[in-house]
């Protein structure tokens, strides 16, 4: 243990949803007053009513992308920001359209996949967004043909992400090491370096045996700091913290409240965590992933 030990660099949270109706600015804030400097803001859809149009996805990504900038100016963080389909909303809309009209359905929502993707696409393209994600497969059950179907846009999300020489962002189910494998062959086939793949709320166990080369994007709850300061020294290539901050008034502070990531930095440093593994995963990987931060 190390006593009274400062962290003077940046501090990033990977992970971070901010909700109009919401806290907003007021959780940004939070961030930044314990000592927050940088966010990944993650999309969020509205999971009651996803679109269903490509003209519905811009408006609906074009928000997030203005809450980032106001994020900027209010507050003065740095963000990034990440666009895609999440599964979660996909796999019911899936589901919803093959039940209405069978493989007519299924042709749609694959149509309106895509056109989520190209249009996240075209945020990345203007420099407004830095990722695509969160994007993956249900982490429940679903039917054989919802399991097929999301599993095969993944890979060919993979593709993209490959040909593109962006990053993404993962929600996948909450197996360790078997998910992580898959994930790691899914990146192999699509050619894809498997690190350019970043596994948003994983567990703390950051070991390459465990992640397979897949970039880990810590939940950083309770618990987790004993079983990365095991792991670290294993790992691979570097992870992140994230809260998955939800920003969601009927549930105050879920996932983890915005002032978890700049808590647990100090506590990781005062349980003794050489400091070049906080610089990887408040800045260098951040850099080597998403590109520069902008503030």
């Amino acid at each position: 243990m190390k006593d009274d030990v400062e962290w003077s660099g940046p501090i990033l949270d990977n992970h971070f949803h901010l909700n109009r109706n919401g806290r907003f600015l007021e959780a940004a804030h939070d961030f930044k007053n314990v000592g927050g400097t940088d966010i990944v803001l993650v999309h969020c859809p509205d999971f009651s009513s996803p679109p269903t149009t490509k003209e519905g996805h811009t408006e609906s990504y074009a928000d997030t992308v203005k809450m980032a900038e106001e994020v900027r100016k209010n507050v003065g963080l740095g963000v990034r920001v990440v666009l895609g389909p999440h599964p979660a909303a996909f796999a019911h809309q899936f589901a919803a359209w093959i039940e209405e009209s069978g493989e007519q359905g299924a042709e749609r929502a694959v149509e309106n996949y895509h056109h989520s993707i190209s249009t996240a696409m075209d945020f990345i393209h203007e420099g407004k967004a830095h990722a695509l994600g969160e994007v993956g497969r249900p982490h429940w059950p679903v039917s054989e043909r919802i399991w097929e179907l999301s599993n095969t846009l993944l890979l060919e999300t993979m593709h993209l992400a490959q040909q593109e020489g962006v990053a993404l962002q993962l929600h996948v189910e909450g197996e360790l090491e078997t998910t992580y494998r898959d994930m790691a062959s899914m990146a192999q086939k699509a050619g894809l370096a498997a690190n350019r793949l970043v596994r948003h709320y994983a567990p703390a166990n950051i070991s390459q045996h465990v992640t397979q080369g897949v970039t880990p994007s810590v939940l950083i709850g309770k618990g987790a700091i004993e079983e990365l300061m095991a792991t670290v020294n294993s790992c691979s290539h570097g992870f992140f913290l994230e809260t998955d901050y939800m920003d969601d008034l009927r549930r105050p502070g879920a996932v983890l409240g915005p002032k978890t990531v700049p808590k647990r930095t100090k506590q990781l440093l005062d349980a003794g965590l050489d400091e070049k593994y906080l610089w990887k995963a408040h800045q260098e990987l951040a850099e080597e992933l998403y590109g520069p931060s902008i503030s």
